[in-house]
């Protein structure tokens, strides 16, 4: 992988970390991250407006891939809310990491990438560290307990949601070899905007817009740029690396989210975490030389 590509990738995971530990914080998490959105594509509009950067030269085929890719991410988003809510995270969580089976096969078969024995060995890596990086034993039973309540509904959820985002990275990956990285960018960050928006007219958001404004105005605030980083970040590097590397080496996140819970949340580290650390970074670091 390119040195610039995987700066880029690690930058953007460090930011989404970031805006997850703001996320935690707020207090209607729905609601605040709608206001992030608008924070951030407010933001690429200001920037277009003063810097004298074109409006996006929009195709139907950029609309299409932009706003099917909308629909993946924010379906990402709610299975794995579902799934978190209804099960038990340490068993959901790492059924909803399984888009990095996928990615790779779709890179190879749609997007005729190839990988090297030692890129495929740090993919196996990175698969293994967040898999086993909130697990809460590492007996058997523990290890295999996800699979075995595969009619649990929470465990479908986390598995959809994992297949779902797999297809959205495929089709971001087209959209940034196709267009202009920020123009895809803009219009993503719009449909996804519009996509939950209209889930905030149900009626048991009424009134609550203005007051997650009020009372986590500061947080909107910081969190808009920062997702915005990390949106760009992460799509630049994407023109730069194969998908099947990009989306793996973008779980070193889960190290920077495991950091944060430390130094910040005052969150255990723990053995299985600490090991589970070092096989991300290890397999970030066979996909860099591979």
């Amino acid at each position: 992988m390119d040195s610039i590509a995987l700066a880029l990738i690690v930058f953007s995971a460090l930011m989404h970390a970031l805006w997850n530990l703001l996320v935690k914080q707020s207090r209607n998490k729905t609601v605040f991250i709608w206001w992030m959105f608008v924070c951030s594509w407010s933001m690429m509009n200001v920037f277009m407006a003063t810097a004298g950067y074109g409006w996006p030269v929009l195709t139907p085929r950029s609309l299409l891939l932009a706003c099917a890719a909308a629909v993946c991410f924010v379906l990402y988003h709610w299975f794995t809310g579902r799934a978190y809510r209804e099960g038990d995270l340490s068993m959901t969580y790492p059924l909803a990491q399984t888009s990095m089976l996928y990615v790779p096969l779709w890179g190879v078969l749609l997007l005729d990438e190839s990988l090297t024995p030692l890129g495929i060995a740090g993919i196996v890596f990175i698969i293994l560290g967040a898999y086993c990086i909130q697990l809460r034993g590492l007996s058997a039973a523990e290890i295999f307990r996800p699979f075995s309540q595969l009619g649990n509904r929470s465990v479908q959820a986390a598995l959809l949601a994992g297949f779902v985002y797999s297809i959205g990275a495929i089709l971001d990956k087209t959209g940034v070899d196709d267009y202009s990285a920020y123009e895809f960018t803009y219009v993503l960050v719009f449909f996804m905007l519009v996509i939950m928006s209209l889930n905030l007219l149900q009626p048991k958001y009424r009134g609550r817009v203005l007051e997650e404004w009020r009372q986590s105005r500061k947080l909107v605030l910081w969190s808009g740029p920062v997702m915005l980083a990390s949106f760009l970040s992460f799509r630049y590097g994407l023109q730069l690396a194969p998908v099947s590397y990009a989306v793996p080496v973008r779980q070193i996140g889960l190290l920077f989210g495991v950091l944060i819970g430390l130094l910040f949340l005052g969150e255990s580290f723990g053995r299985i975490r600490l090991t589970s650390a070092t096989m991300i970074l290890a397999g970030v670091a066979l996909v860099w030389h591979g």
